[in-house]
């Protein structure tokens, strides 16, 4: 399983719940009348629209969260490039300093032995 799997579970799953209850909208119940029908009809119509107002509004509040967490991930994900750039300019300076006490080191050993 992949390992970003289990984060991405962990995060999602609890809003599972609320995704469903809201995304499923309750119908009032059919009544036998024949005449009644039709009221019943228009009350599901109705019901459906104002569901379905409700998930649009909703769709558009999740679209401005995800935005936000994408600016987020992008502006932690460069913060982490310039870390990641000085890590390695100090890595190579230290490679540059300790080639050169070995140089050092080596030299005073040929002057000794000399």
């Amino acid at each position: 399983m992949a390992a970003w799997l289990i984060p991405a579970l962990k995060a999602v799953l609890p809003h599972v719940g609320t995704i469903i209850s809201t995304a499923a909208p309750v119908f009032t119940s059919k009544k036998v009348d024949a005449v009644a029908g039709q009221s019943v009809l228009q009350q599901q119509i109705t019901e459906l629209q104002s569901a379905a107002s409700r998930n649009a509004a909703q769709i558009k509040e999740l679209a401005s969260q995800l935005q936000e967490t994408l600016t987020a991930l992008e502006k932690a994900a460069t913060m982490a490039d310039a870390r990641l750039r000085n890590a390695l300019v100090y890595c190579a300076l230290a490679s540059l300093l300790s080639v050169a006490a070995l140089g050092v080191a080596f030299y005073a050993v040929l002057l000794r032995v000399a």
